[in-house]
């Protein structure tokens, strides 16, 4: 087969591929018409419910309505929102950090990283109780154990992402005698992005689940708080407005981060989709 005729059959397999994808607006309006529908059945299929634990949809709005005007509803959404946010930075900020030391140092990395492997194995949720009994049941407890639990899948998609950096750029930045520094920010970084965006998809997850746990243990504020305490209280609506209240956060940050992400990473996009056009 010669090359001529190779291009020739990957531009009609790109061509078919384009004419198969379904257009961007399509995939929009399903993202926002499945909730909607979800919604609907859950209205119906709950209209005439009886059950203690499963109350209508209706009534659970009627509630998420009528929290929402006081005080203490925003209080506890800005207790969480804002322990999230400070920890998964604080998390991303020391996972990026270390990441860079861990790939580049050999010696370093081969002194920490069986210690790295060996609490990242541990489920973050059972590291709340450890800091709970160390430090106690503060605002300064929640921060530290998201931040540490969230730490891990940034700091070892840093890692791995530093040390795949292609050996022919790393021996270009060296033939224009790039300093250390500018050949890890100019070289090493902008390769591994994409890996490392990935970890803090994954840390955002894990941060949120950990937030949630470490607010139902020992606290008094937060939505993981109230939901607990609404379900010990038998106030089932106000529980199932703290699940929602919670699902919707964390759609949002899921969002709001997958938003950033194709942002930032619009050149490895573009790369990526001529590579499937060739």
């Amino acid at each position: 087969m010669t090359a001529t005729s190779t291009v020739l059959i990957r531009t009609r397999e790109a061509r078919r591929q384009r004419r198969s994808a379904l257009p961007r607006w399509v995939l929009i309006g399903a993202e926002i018409l499945v909730p909607i529908l979800l919604l609907a059945v859950w209205w119906f299929a709950s209209a005439g419910s009886t059950n203690t634990f499963f109350p209508p949809l209706q009534m659970i709005l009627e509630r998420t309505a009528a929290l929402a005007g006081t005080p203490m509803f925003w209080g506890d959404v800005g207790s969480s929102v804002g322990n999230l946010l400070l920890s998964f930075v604080l998390a991303c900020a020391s996972g990026v950090v270390l990441g860079i030391a861990l790939g580049t140092v050999r010696w370093l990395s081969a002194l920490v990283e069986p210690t790295i492997h060996f609490f990242r194995a541990i489920p973050p949720v059972a590291l709340v109780p450890i800091f709970v009994s160390l430090i106690g049941f503060g605002n300064e407890t929640r921060i530290l154990s998201i931040t540490l639990s969230a730490l891990f899948p940034v700091l070892i998609s840093t890692i791995d992402g530093i040390r795949a950096t292609d050996p022919d750029r790393r021996a270009v930045g060296r033939i224009y005698r790039l300093g250390r520094w500018d050949r890890i920010f100019s070289v090493a970084l902008p390769e591994a992005s994409p890996r490392i965006l990935s970890g803090m998809q994954v840390s955002l997850i894990t941060a949120f689940v950990v937030m949630v746990a470490s607010e139902m243990l020992g606290s008094s504020n937060g939505l993981g708080a109230r939901v607990l305490l609404a379900q010990q209280s038998f106030m089932i609506a106000d529980m199932w407005v703290g699940i929602l209240v919670l699902g919707v956060i964390g759609y949002a940050a899921t969002a709001l981060l997958s938003l950033f992400r194709r942002r930032v990473l619009r050149w490895y996009i573009a790369i990526r989709q001529q590579e499937k056009n060739l």
